[in-house]
């Protein structure tokens, strides 16, 4: 039978005022799909770069990639999956702002008990994209030195608690002394202020002059050249977010003037393209989560409604760690 349901869209991209709320009527799940009921959504900076453009969608397009809740009615071929489970999803489908929608078994994981709705909400994607950058694209070993630009932010906070973890030296690049004592709670070895400090100088001096062999860098534009000059000779450079400006001409000559360098563009989805990859990439962030190596870090949350708000807040730089929509 169909349910009513209330459901964000965008009908045209721009700042967050042309985010709108509807009702729509969801018909039963499809074969291959539940109808999936939202408890808890994560809010991501991806979803600001779908609703202004930076990202292109098909208009009119849902928005979030990110939601945990509970499976309400299955269609025809969800092995594995029935009505009451615990699931949630991080994309790559959008759509999430949602009270309720019908989602393909494909693109869902089960939540372990001992998590609840909000914490899974808050890690879903960011501890995947963690778990990427580190485990999968940087491949980082233990001993390594590791800069983590952001690394007070919603995945910046992961990146340094899990590189912790697994034996790496952390140093931390953050904007604010408030910022700098939530890196340093999380794990990180050596904080540097970029707004009073020369980032990339720093980092040659802690490193006697070597550099890093890897970058993570959410930033993008703004933080491009300081990455180059604090990368290692044969040094990797994972740019993973446009907080700072989608960066752009990539010059090759640079790359082999700053000393053989390596650079890279990772998408999440990439690195899960089946539902064993996805389910395997939430179970390490969940096992990690338990040992106590990330925390969630909820900083502040919102009604799913107010979403628009909490996009403002996101873009002005006003949360702490991560931001869950309450449904």
């Amino acid at each position: 039978m169909s349910q009513s349901a209330r459901v964000a869209r965008i009908e045209r991209t721009g700042g967050p005022e042309v985010i709108e709320w509807v009702d729509v009527d969801l018909p039963p799940p499809g074969p291959g799909e539940v109808r999936f009921r939202s408890t808890a959504v994560g809010l991501n900076y991806i979803d600001a770069y779908h609703r202004s453009g930076v990202y292109p969608v098909d208009l009119p397009a849902g928005l979030g990639s990110e939601a945990a809740g509970f499976i309400e009615m299955t269609g025809p071929d969800t092995d594995g999956f029935s009505p009451g489970d615990r699931v949630g999803t991080f994309g790559p489908a959008r759509g999430a702002y949602a009270t309720a929608r019908n989602v393909p078994v494909g693109q869902l994981v089960h939540l372990p008990p001992a998590v609840d709705d909000r914490t899974a909400a808050a890690l879903m994607l960011k501890g995947a994209t963690a778990a990427m950058l580190i485990e999968q694209c940087a491949k980082v070993t233990a001993g390594q030195a590791v800069l983590v630009h952001a690394a007070a932010g919603g995945v910046g906070h992961l990146l340094v608690g899990w590189l912790k973890a697994i034996g790496a030296t952390v140093l931390g690049s953050v904007g604010s002394e408030e910022k700098a004592a939530m890196a340093r709670a999380a794990g990180a070895d050596y904080v540097i202020l970029h707004r009073t400090e020369d980032v990339a100088a720093r980092v040659r001096e802690i490193t006697d002059g070597v550099g890093v062999p890897v970058v993570l860098d959410g930033i993008g534009k703004a933080t491009w050249d300081i990455s180059l000059a604090a990368t290692a000779r044969r040094g990797l450079i994972v740019s993973y977010g446009n907080a700072g400006g989608a960066v752009d001409g990539v010059n090759l000559g640079v790359l082999a003037a700053r000393g053989s360098l390596f650079v890279t563009r990772p998408t999440l989805f990439d690195y899960t393209t089946t539902p064993g990859e996805r389910q395997a990439m939430a179970d390490r962030v969940f096992a990690m989560l338990a040992r106590g190596a990330i925390k969630p870090e909820i900083g502040q949350t919102f009604g799913l409604e107010d979403v628009a708000a909490a996009h403002r807040a996101m873009e002005a730089g006003e949360t702490r760690g991560s931001t869950v929509l309450l449904v």
